[in-house]
């Protein structure tokens, strides 16, 4: 076992992130085009956010790798995004990690 391994998980990990997270729950609509269905909209929100993506919760599940747009319902701006971690089901939705495929810097519309 080497140092390293002896820390949190989330300290060993913080070396690892491109940019500064900010806790932060901003209101959003999802789209996505089902893999054999419609075109889904759902209104969610986000945990977590930073410049290049956040930490969502959906009502409906997203499958991994699926392209999404988000629309932040405080600024009005939209986005392509994609899922890049699926997390569990929680009471409130499931969380799923998002990354901005154009990353802009005020689309969640807090200084982070």
């Amino acid at each position: 076992m080497t140092y390293t391994e002896d820390l949190p998980r989330d300290i060993r990990n913080r070396s690892k992130r491109r940019a500064a997270r900010m806790n932060s729950r901003v209101p959003v609509v999802i789209e996505w085009n089902g893999r054999t269905g419609p075109l889904h909209f759902e209104s969610g929100f986000t945990r977590v956010v930073n410049s290049y993506g956040c930490l969502l919760v959906s009502p409906k599940e997203i499958e991994l790798q699926q392209p999404l747009r988000l629309t932040n319902l405080s600024t009005h701006q939209a986005t392509n995004a994609v899922v890049v971690w699926k997390g569990d089901h929680r009471p409130d939705g499931w969380e799923v990690g998002v990354e901005l495929v154009a990353a802009e810097l005020d689309f969640w519309g807090v200084d982070i």
